[in-house]
């Protein structure tokens, strides 16, 4: 059985016990701590609960419209019946036969040197960037969106009753409403804020008695393992990181090292910088993202570089 399918099965006995006469506040502690252990836990009880009361509605409409069906009736007959909608959702791998009033989890991806815009249900929109995969779940009751991989900008609907989270990795951010940008490269999460506050914090178990940092507008935090670099507060190196968005790219006293593996982010042909006294030297100014060739043409006209390209990789040498 996949992890997945045992935390819904985990769920379902969870609510075929809490229909017994002896649930207790102790039983209930007990399923109050298994549903904080992780958002996943909550969602899958959840789309259980949501079918529960679904087929209680179903069991109503069918009675005759003279008998009212009985409280010892239905205690019989929930329980048989929630086990029965458990059994096929497991079968069908998480799914319940009715959509209508599930939460669906939908997968979003972009290729290298892609974008695209994508509105969720709440209202809120998501941007991509290039070479990210994010899915998202919005229902009732959370709004989630797991960043895979890669980039994206949020600009997320205010509901004070629904919390939006973002799972980057090890990282959580968490907002009411906002704008802000993501960016995952593999355990190492950036996060810039536009507008609002937001909170990143570490999903995993610490000891560290420091609070997660709150954000504000004009901040970016660096994160990567168990160490949070908030970096000085500047708006305009938030609307630099933002530069995607239209399509373009800033380096202000960045090294070539890093101007390189920025544009191996959205193009196919790679740049690469050989030597490493090289690959230390400053540049800046601002360029299109997926013209590479316009980048490494300034590179031999402004400091006189060698480029020898293949179509596939590009070497600078000095």
């Amino acid at each position: 059985m996949s992890a997945a399918n045992q935390i819904e099965a985990t769920a379902a006995r969870w609510l075929l016990r809490r229909e017994d006469a002896d649930w207790s506040a102790e039983d209930q502690a007990r399923l109050d701590a298994w549903l904080d252990a992780a958002p996943a836990h909550k969602v899958a009880y959840w789309r259980l609960e949501q079918g529960w009361q679904r087929l209680d509605r179903l069991a109503a409409l069918r009675a005759p419209a003279s008998v009212a069906p009985s409280p010892r009736a239905l205690l019989a007959w929930r329980p048989a019946a929630l086990a029965a909608a458990c059994a096929v959702m497991l079968v069908l791998g998480g799914t319940l036969v009715s959509r209508a009033y599930l939460p669906v989890e939908k997968s979003y991806a972009t290729e290298v040197g892609g974008r695209a815009v994508v509105p969720l249900p709440d209202g809120s929109k998501v941007e991509l960037n290039t070479a990210t995969r994010l899915r998202a779940a919005v229902h009732s009751k959370t709004r989630e969106v797991w960043l895979d991989r890669g980039e994206a900008y949020f600009e997320v609907a205010h509901d004070k009753s629904r919390p939006f989270v973002v799972h980057a990795g090890t990282k959580t951010v968490t907002v009411l409403g906002t704008k802000f940008s993501v960016r995952r490269e593999g355990d190492r999460v950036e996060v810039a804020v536009v507008e609002g506050r937001v909170r990143v914090a570490d999903s995993r178990p610490t000891h560290s008695p420091a609070p997660a940092p709150d954000l504000t507008r004009g901040e970016i935090v660096i994160a990567q393992g168990p160490s949070t670099l908030v970096a000085e507060k500047s708006v305009d190196r938030v609307t630099s990181e933002l530069g995607w968005r239209q399509g373009v790219i800033y380096f202000d006293q960045s090294t070539l090292g890093e101007a390189a593996r920025e544009f191996n982010r959205y193009n196919r042909k790679q740049v690469v910088v050989d030597d490493a006294e090289l690959a230390r030297m400053r540049i800046g100014g601002n360029f299109e993202a997926t013209d590479v060739d316009a980048f490494l043409r300034l590179l031999q006209q402004a400091y006189g570089l060698k480029i020898d390209d293949d179509g596939a990789v590009a070497k600078i040498s000095s």
